[in-house]
């Protein structure tokens, strides 16, 4: 494993420094969490420690195993938004996924890889339980499955350090579990140095035994992980969030009344020859709130496609939104102006360089990408709501430029602006600190106490369900 040593560590580029040099030393086999909130500097000081942020002259800046320093082949740094980099051919737009007929270039996971890597560290494709999507196309992965896909990947190159930037994003349980073990047996086994970002204190895992904290662009004092997990006094200063007492009202549209949000009878769906859904009924009543569950890949992302419009196969099934049959005349807008939806898709998709309120604005027009001015009221509407998320100060920032946490909480924001009487949150809280997930979650809860709000919410941890939930709907894969 790995030596660490950072020492007068500054940043050449000023837009990347911290409040005081980084000093930094861990011994050989110790692997590494680095937790802290949500734009607090835990991205740039892996990036710093890995050198893809060089220091100034005077900065010392070392990973080495027995006194020979690493190599950049021999670091592999994975980032949740790095998925699609690993493909020539990103697709175009959001609902490419969705329409067969233009996803047949999407390349196969196993060419992407090689079909001889794939063969020869079979073995590892089973541990991680990928096995059986080496054979799919890329586009259809779920989010759960492209983490696993990721991480197959970089091993392949045997890396002395591996870091992951929140490695639990889209897994279930099994999955978390599965991909903990694995780690582990790096680390043990294969002397795999292992660092992770992390943005909870509870997500740090046994085999993890040192803690670099860091809190607002201040890197603190390295710390034992059995220190630091009962250090509630430092958690409390590092992910504390100021809660709301009021939120915007807006006058709403007249819509039409309805009582039937979703009605699904014996609901397929089909890519080539994988049958993704098979003879699902569901129905949602307005003002109902559900969690929609299920292991990763299973189907749900799918299911909800049909909902909000964006999958043609919705044409081809029996299914009644608003109390209106689909392929009854309805446009897909204004099925759209309805439902205020967040998907780990979306965000994927949304990587416009902009300002953070006009990506909150397009709430307003359900695009990605602002393709309408939106008015004075509008703008200000987007601003309460981001300070309602206490995202307030990224209003002028550009969303590619911040955090994956802090873009997820600003298109929460984005969700809101419209007051929808639908909500459809899948894994709303991806990348989120625990002070942001408490906040966000509280803010879902009083919005949907009104009788009158429908929400479907998905999620991997019981414990992120909100509290207005009654109502479960578990998807088993096909």
């Amino acid at each position: 494993m790995a030596t660490i040593r950072l020492q007068n560590a500054v940043s050449a580029h000023p837009d990347y420094q911290f409040s005081a040099p980084i000093n930094i030393f861990v011994a050989d086999g110790n692997n590494v969490a680095i937790v802290g909130r949500n734009g607090s500097g835990k991205s740039m000081l892996a990036d710093i420690m890995t050198s893809k942020i060089l220091c100034q002259k005077d900065s010392i800046v070392e990973l080495s195993v027995g006194g020979q320093e690493l190599g950049r082949e021999e670091v592999k740094c994975m980032s949740f938004r790095d998925i699609y980099k690993m493909a020539d051919n990103k697709p175009t737009y959001y609902q490419q996924r969705w329409n067969a007929t233009e996803n047949e270039d999407s390349p196969i996971v196993a060419d992407i890889i090689g079909p001889e890597k794939c063969q020869k560290h079979i073995d590892l494709a089973k541990r991680l339980e990928i096995d059986g999507i080496l054979q799919k196309r890329l586009i259809f992965l779920s989010s759960g499955e492209l983490r696993k896909m990721q991480i197959f990947r970089s091993l392949l190159s045997h890396p002395k350090v591996l870091v992951i930037d929140n490695p639990y994003i889209g897994l279930d349980a099994g999955s978390r579990d599965v991909v903990n073990e694995l780690l582990r047996n790096l680390s043990v086994n294969e002397h795999i140095q292992i660092i992770l970002i992390l943005s909870n204190p509870a997500d740090v895992p046994s085999f993890v035994s040192k803690i670099i904290p860091v809190s607002n662009m201040t890197v603190l004092p390295l710390m034992e992980a059995s220190d630091f997990a009962i250090d509630t006094d430092l958690h409390q200063q590092m992910f504390d969030n100021k809660f709301v007492d009021h939120f915007p009202t807006v006058q709403k549209k007249s819509e039409r009344p309805y009582e039937n949000a979703v009605i699904m009878n014996k609901v397929n769906v089909r890519y080539f020859t994988k049958q993704i859904l098979k003879d699902v009924d569901w129905e949602v009543k307005r003002g109902e709130k559900w969690a929609l569950l299920g292991q990763n890949g299973c189907g749900k992302s799918t299911l909800l496609s049909l909902v909000c419009g964006d999958n043609p196969q919705a044409y081809s099934n029996d299914i009644t939104l608003f109390d209106c049959k689909r392929g009854t005349g309805e446009s897909i807008w204004e099925i759209k102006s309805h439902i205020g939806y967040l998907s780990p898709d979306v965000h994927t998709y949304y990587q416009h360089d902009m300002p953070c309120i006009d990506v909150v604005a397009t709430g307003f027009f359900d695009t990605i990408g602002l393709h309408r001015k939106p008015n004075d009221e509008q703008r200000q509407i987007a601003r309460d709501w981001m300070k309602v998320f206490g995202a307030e100060h990224l209003a002028e920032r550009s969303f590619v430029k911040i955090s994956y946490g802090e873009q997820r909480l600003v298109l929460l924001c984005r969700v809101f602006v419209k007051s929808p009487s639908l909500l459809i949150l899948d894994e709303p809280l991806h990348g989120l600190d625990v002070g942001k997930k408490r906040l966000a979650k509280a803010v879902i809860e009083h919005y949907c106490a009104s009788p009158d709000v429908t929400l479907i919410y998905v999620t991997h941890y019981r414990h992120e369900i909100p509290s207005v939930v009654t109502k479960e709907k578990v998807l088993l894969r096909n």
